[in-house]
């Protein structure tokens, strides 16, 4: 589909050479600039999910049982955003 992930990546002593592409690029300047918008646009609506659904710190140890906490709560935030959408239709549509 086109997307890859930058992520932090660490170049080990066998690493495979597929691995050290992405090595390459994370510590290349184009994906540290690619990485750093992650503070401007990814954390800052994390927080907001985390806020609204008061699931700060989340109740639960371990990536299994807290990315199910998480990953609902986003669906729930899709959720609530697709219905504000669909309300602000009906009302100018309405008010017209």
């Amino acid at each position: 589909m086109g997307f890859q992930l930058i992520c932090p990546i660490r170049r080990y002593r066998k690493t495979p050479d597929d691995r050290l592409k992405l090595v390459d690029f994370y510590q290349s300047a184009l994906g540290q600039v690619i990485y750093s918008k992650k503070h401007t646009s990814v954390e800052p609506l994390i927080e907001h999910i985390k806020s609204i659904f008061r699931i700060d710190p989340v109740p639960v140890r371990g990536y299994d049982k807290a990315s199910g906490i998480i990953f609902l709560a986003v669906l729930l935030y899709q959720i609530l955003i697709y219905c504000n959408c669909k309300i602000q239709k009906i009302t100018i549509v309405q008010e017209e």
